[in-house]
């Protein structure tokens, strides 16, 4: 999968923590267009998304945020999508045939509203009240074990192929590895989408382990 030949970004610039599992998500989608990104790290903890500098990008201030060229985006889903449909050389990754978009859509929004987002309550809650809630971390569970529903029998997220939303959900579901209360071995199905992810996705090393890695990093520093 690459890069339209006639349509070549000129320069894409994103703004991004490498932490983020939206930014991950990003990231795994450009890797797989083989578009080359300009990275300008955003640190939240420090404020530089409230900068007057930022502010006029982004007046939202939420990461990732892209720009290509004069256009400017943000929502790490709908740059995912923006991506295929501008630089990708076939439809695979987002099909344009209605009922596969469709399921693609759907486990975006899955990934959006409910496995992120619960993910998300858990971790703030132990990061900013230093409270290890058991009934988020099992609401957060319920979603890995739809997600496991969903895979039973199928390769990927949406079907046979890999699409974005694979990528959105292995940055979220990946980010699962840096707590060691979440056991993704007791989800078969799961574990072995998230096994095929790392070994088909181009460039995950770099995209979404790297930040992996950081982030648990910066969990042991908070611990």
């Amino acid at each position: 999968m690459g890069c339209r030949g006639s349509k070549v970004p000129e320069k894409i610039v994103l703004y991004y923590d490498k932490r983020s599992a939206p930014c991950r998500t990003v990231l795994l989608t450009a890797a797989s267009l083989n578009i080359k990104v300009e990275l300008k790290e955003i640190n939240i903890q420090k404020g530089e998304h409230m900068t007057p500098e930022f502010l006029k990008i982004n007046p939202q201030h939420c990461i990732p945020t892209m720009q290509d060229g004069d256009f400017t985006l943000w929502e790490s889903r709908a740059i995912a999508q923006y991506l295929v449909n501008q630089y990708a050389s076939n439809d695979s990754l987002y099909p344009r045939e209605p009922k596969r978009r469709a399921l693609v859509d759907a486990r975006l929004n899955f990934d959006q509203g409910c496995l992120y987002q619960r993910l998300l309550n858990f971790y703030f809650k132990l990061f900013s009240e230093k409270v290890k809630d058991d009934e988020l971390i099992k609401k957060f569970l319920e979603a890995i074990e739809l997600l496991n529903t969903f895979l039973e029998g199928k390769l990927w997220a949406a079907g046979d192929t890999m699409t974005i939303a694979d990528f959105a959900l292995a940055a979220s579901v990946s980010t699962a590895e840096c707590f060691d209360f979440v056991d993704l071995d007791k989800y078969p199905h799961v574990n072995k989408w998230l096994a095929r992810c790392k070994g088909n996705m181009k460039g995950y090393e770099e995209a979404n382990q790297d930040g992996i890695n950081a982030l648990k990093e910066t969990i042991a520093n908070f611990k």
